[in-house]
């Protein structure tokens, strides 16, 4: 404990120069921009901005990109509240209640509660990166090629609740990923795999032209297929929440970070099911639930702290299991082992400082949204008037110089556009790209830990069931997908009330 806490002060005292405040603070506005920007993402962000900083710092790259993470998140909840289009998919769930504020002359209130939910929120998941991070990777430890393979398995089948109601969607998307990341040669023995005769598949497909490609040039034919341009509601108040009022719902924060945080560190779930799930969790419990959709200060509150806790959420699983709990964690984690940093259980061994200078440079970006959130709201209204048709060229241009960059490699611009035109139509039919993404990200893992695993076991598969880590993994797994199915999920409902019934009889 007291050598933690000696590493986590040496790196709040190494980001405290000039250069690191510089890169946190640019690298936050940066994403505030990006965010602000109605279809525009995080994970673009990241990806684009990975591309940028190759040459740069290992930590001076991965602070940028930590900072311009949370800014963009944040980011999307102004043009939630004023033009009432989500900047992100995790800032859908602060529409209804910081549109309806700004509708009744009250823009710059809703802004000050947002930025009041975010600020606490994302410190809220600080303080649990800092906690939970180095414990879970001494747990991890004791993981071997069995138990990994569960863990990725685990992660492509959370992938199903990223679709909502159709998570056959989702694991169709996660398979597909899967499938993707096994072209070139495999890890074991080098030998070629669906290259098809195509010496430049023997690499296969580089994870950042493919991210790119299927979230940056993918969004640029979608906006420009579907324009939407919407009057701005005008911001007459101001932006300075009052403390009293923020206080009163401290309830709501610390309900809602945890929620954030444990959607967070589940794999596939991400930032808008935070939103999402400490909204309704918000609205089952307040005394004002009847001002839901109307203009409350707790729903937008509780959606707000939900979606920025569970950044550092993500963090979590990224930093000590190598599985990204989120697309956009999983594109920093990409960063990372770009930047010879390999996230996972061995982090904690080889560079421990490591996390906590992920903590340091999260709690720069906290700070950071909160000075740009509090004290440069007009000047960055202005981006919200920026039309798409301008916007979505330049995007498509560093789309391209992004995907060149990486390896100097025409091929990959070729497999950033392949993949770009199948997003686009996939994404029209109603298949999202985050399950893609964690099947990429994962496949790599899942299929070594598979193969290691029938190597040491002489290619029996019972270890994968026998051990005591697995057969748990094996059956939260699957008990987790069985949820997903709705006639499953009905008896198991039906189940659960017949079991509580029985007991409180019992009781009585």
């Amino acid at each position: 404990m007291l050598e933690g806490l000696q590493m986590l002060g040496h790196s709040y005292l190494s980001f405290l120069n000039f250069w690191s405040i510089v890169y946190g603070l640019g690298g936050a506005l940066l994403g505030i921009l990006v965010g602000c920007m109605p279809g525009l993402s995080a994970t673009l962000c990241i990806a684009l901005l990975t591309t940028l900083t190759i040459k740069m710092a290992p930590n001076d790259a991965i602070l940028i990109l930590i900072c311009a993470y949370v800014g963009t998140l944040y980011g999307g909840s102004r043009s939630a509240i004023l033009l009432n289009i989500p900047g992100t998919a995790a800032n859908a769930a602060s529409c209804a209640d910081g549109y309806a504020l700004a509708r009744k002359g009250e823009a710059g209130r809703a802004i000050g509660i947002a930025t009041s939910g975010a600020f606490t929120g994302t410190l809220f998941g600080v303080l649990c990166l800092a906690m939970f991070t180095p414990a879970l990777a001494e747990i991890a430890l004791s993981f071997g090629a069995f138990e990994f393979f569960w863990l990725a398995l685990f992660g492509v089948a959370m992938s199903g609740s990223i679709v909502g109601n159709d998570p056959i969607k989702g694991w169709l998307m996660g398979c597909l990923g899967l499938l993707v990341a096994q072209i070139g040669q495999e890890g074991l023995y080098a030998y070629d795999r669906f290259t098809f005769g195509w010496d430049e598949l023997s690499g296969g497909i580089a994870l950042i032209p493919a991210l790119i490609g299927a979230f940056g040039f993918a969004e640029v034919l979608t906006s420009l297929a579907d324009p939407i341009e919407r009057k701005i509601v005008e911001m007459k108040d101001s932006v300075l929440p009052r403390f009293r009022e923020v206080f009163q719902y401290w309830r709501t924060v610390l309900r809602s970070g945890v929620i954030g945080v444990v959607t967070g560190i589940l794999p596939g779930i991400g930032e808008d099911s935070g939103a999402w799930m400490s909204y309704a969790a918000a609205k089952s419990v307040s005394p004002e639930r009847e001002q839901f959709g109307k203009g409350s200060i707790d729903g937008l509150m509780a959606a707000e702290t939900g979606d920025m806790s569970a950044i550092p959420g993500g963090i979590i699983p990224a930093l000590a299991l190598g599985i990204p709990g989120s697309a956009p964690a999983a594109v920093l984690m990409a960063a990372m082992i770009i930047h010879g940093i390999q996230p996972g259980p061995m982090l904690m061994i080889k560079t421990p400082q490591f996390v906590y200078d992920v903590v340091a440079m999260t709690t720069l970006a906290t700070f950071s949204i909160l000075i740009f959130g509090l004290f440069l709201v007009r000047p960055l209204l202005h981006v919200l008037r920026v039309r798409r048709t301008v916007l979505m060229p330049v995007i498509f241009v560093l789309c391209t110089v992004g995907a060149f960059a990486i390896a100097s490699r025409l091929f990959d611009v070729y497999c950033m556009l392949a993949i770009g035109i199948g997003a686009f139509f996939l994404r029209r039919r109603g298949y999202e790209m985050a399950p893609f993404v964690l099947g990429l990200v994962l496949g790599e893992l899942l299929d070594k830990s598979l193969r290691r695993g029938l190597v040491l076991s002489d290619g029996s598969i019972a270890p994968f069931f026998t051990r005591p880590i697995c057969a748990a993994l094996a059956a939260v797994t699957i008990l987790t997908m069985l949820m997903y199915i709705p006639a499953v999920n009905v008896r198991l409902r039906r189940a659960w009330g017949g079991a509580k019934r029985f007991v409180f009889r019992r009781s009585a």
